[in-house]
């Protein structure tokens, strides 16, 4: 896990832990307890109020909270639907390896192929594996890193032309 992710969950994990020791049902038992005798009914009114603007506030906070740890799995998490459509693509790349090049050992990737269901990664991704940090991440590294060097090796190359 990366620290951004952790710290993330460390802070939503202490939130959460906060909500829960605040005792909520506890203490709105006890308001409505010690106003049961009261006469004056403004100063009910008053509880009553607290009462409920503590409710809609700690409700408001644990929402946020778990959308807080929605988006976090949706971070890692991946599809059905995107499973499907990566075995789709795979399948028809394979296609395409086949076509172009006749003679390579397409067969050791058809066995690749059978590997990326919907079965078989959702088990991988259940016990903990992070497909978009292990093979995204780095993919995009890549990708970056190669428009980089094609970027900088223009500007070094229009620098070394001679001025006129």
């Amino acid at each position: 896990m990366d620290g951004a992710y952790t710290t993330a969950l460390i802070e939503m994990g202490t939130s959460l832990a906060t909500l829960a020791v605040k005792g909520t049902a506890s203490v709105v038992h006890s308001k409505i307890k010690a106003i049961k005798d009261e006469k004056d009914i403004i100063r009910i009114r008053q509880t009553y109020g607290e009462i409920v603007g503590e409710l809609i506030t700690e409700r408001e906070e644990a929402i946020r909270i778990a959308q807080a740890y929605k988006s976090e799995l949706d971070r890692i998490e991946i599809s059905d639907e995107d499973i499907k459509h990566l075995h789709t693509t795979v399948e028809r790349l394979l296609e395409l390896f086949k076509v172009m090049s006749p003679t390579a050992p397409i067969d050791k990737f058809e066995q690749m192929k059978d590997l990326i269901s919907v079965d078989s990664l959702k088990a991988i991704q259940l016990l903990g594996f992070n497909y978009k940090a292990a093979i995204g991440e780095p993919l995009t590294q890549l990708c970056a890193d190669a428009i980089l060097s094609k970027a900088k090796s223009k500007s070094s190359a229009r620098s070394d032309k001679p001025r006129k």
